[in-house]
């Protein structure tokens, strides 16, 4: 069995959705399909819970009818026999009442995750029942009813499995299921998600509970590109990587994979596919376990990073100090991203501002504090690069003209990481699509 995730773009016009409809039918094989909200729902989603958690009812009663304006148009053109597109708005009926409803609710964070997940209900029931007006027999299985994380937010990959199994088993000989990515439920049995992007999650646990043959996440740009095409001219799509690389490069900013989306797939060595919804023909990129040659492949930026610079003199021949500061981040649970250290001081960078205020606090005692926002993780990934000495005689040749506030090497063997101020990002990844791609 296969799993087809499609993104928000892939979903988000009617004749999109039928091109999806398209590409689900195009041969027998059996195979769950995994879609995200349609494009911008989410974004709506999240303004009207900002609305209500200001007490703005009325400016939230005003967003909701302007979403719910835009799914009847989208009925309109999605279905044409008039029994469905009355399957259609009754679905739309259901969900805009169920946000009608919250306005005379108390707000709170639990609600709040309740509206996050009326997009990707709505989108699946709607896929649903196009397939149904075009005769496609398919079965719609809730997410709500088997994806579940624990208290901790990590996924419950067993639980997962027997859950999703005993659906399956329920329906022998169907071959097309269609589910919700993002949404699942809490140790609390509350509604919640896998976080903004989490739908690429969805599809690679749903793919490792089962099995699965391959993972296919079909966006609307044809596989993971050696930079980033939407700031730099001559990027091209990368045919392979190694499970390593595309972590890599997920999680320090390539914007078409989810980060957590990796290590399920490879922890069960399932390849990923990465495809494009509008041009289906295209190759795409193949992740799998081993890498395809060594040198560099892509290059990733990472925004919205916070670099923390940890003076003391008390760190010079003392041992334990690092493990009391690491001590402060893992009690606020706050990953960090890079650091480097001297004789009396620590740089390291965090994404998450959630405890910032508390992490500073903890931190003061062991010295003097500097805080620098709006910084950039840049990212050169690729195979045994951290081992290649002309690549990083390259590389730094390529900035010679780009401050540097920080350097990580020697961590990963497959990933060399900069530190720069977030002015200069666009400047950097142009500069060094020349210098190691020969591309301007």
């Amino acid at each position: 069995m296969k799993i087809l995730k499609f993104g928000g773009t892939s979903v988000g016009k009617p004749e999109r959705m039928h091109a999806v409809a398209e590409l689900v039918t195009a041969d027998n094989s059996p195979k769950i399909v995994v879609l995200s909200a349609l494009s911008g729902t989410t974004n709506s989603l999240v303004e009207i819970g900002q609305s209500l958690s200001e007490g703005k009812k009325e400016q939230a009663k005003e967003r909701i009818d302007k979403l719910e304006a835009h799914y009847r148009t989208f009925c309109e053109a999605l279905v044409k026999q008039a029994s469905f597109r009355a399957k259609a708005n009754a679905v739309v009926d259901e969900h805009f009442e169920f946000l009608n409803i919250i306005l005379k609710i108390s707000f709170n964070e639990a609600l709040n995750k309740d509206i996050l997940a009326q997009g990707e209900l709505l989108s699946t029931k709607l896929f649903s029942v196009y397939l149904e007006e075009a005769g496609v027999p398919a079965v719609l299985i809730p997410a709500l009813d088997f994806m579940s994380i624990d208290e901790f937010e990590e996924p419950e990959i067993p639980r997962i499995k027997i859950r999703l199994g005993t659906m399956l088993e329920k329906h022998p000989g169907q071959n097309i299921f269609i589910t919700q990515g993002y949404i699942c439920r809490n140790a609390r049995g509350e509604v919640d998600n896998l976080k903004r992007g989490g739908s690429d999650y969805s599809a690679s646990l749903i793919g490792a509970a089962i099995q699965a043959s391959e993972i296919q996440i079909w966006t609307d740009i044809d596989g993971m590109h050696n930079n980033d095409p939407r700031v730099v001219n001559k990027t091209f799509p990368i045919e392979q990587l190694s499970f390593d690389e595309a972590a890599e490069l997920a999680y320090f900013g390539a914007k078409i994979l989810h980060p957590a989306s990796i290590w399920p797939a490879q922890h069960f060595n399932i390849p990923v596919k990465l495809l494009n919804t509008m041009q289906p023909e295209a190759r795409g990129t193949i992740i799998t376990e081993l890498p395809n040659g060594d040198g560099v492949k892509a290059i990733a930026a990472k925004d919205g990073i916070i670099a923390i610079k940890i003076k003391s003199s008390r760190m010079l021949l003392a041992y334990g100090f690092l493990r009391k500061i690491f001590e402060v981040f893992e009690k606020y649970r706050t990953p960090i991203d890079m650091i480097t250290t001297s004789e009396v001081a620590v740089s390291l960078t965090i994404e998450s501002t959630l405890h910032l205020d508390q992490l500073l606090k903890e931190l003061q005692p062991f010295g003097t504090v500097e805080l620098d926002h709006h910084q950039t993780i840049v990212s050169i990934v690729g195979n045994e690069v951290a081992a290649t000495p002309s690549i990083l005689k390259r590389l730094f040749d390529a900035l010679n003209e780009v401050p540097l506030r920080m350097i990580s090497y020697g961590g990963s063997r497959h990933n060399i990481s900069i530190l720069i101020g977030g002015q200069h990002k666009i400047k950097t990844l142009q500069l060094l699509n020349k210098g190691l791609f020969d591309l301007e």
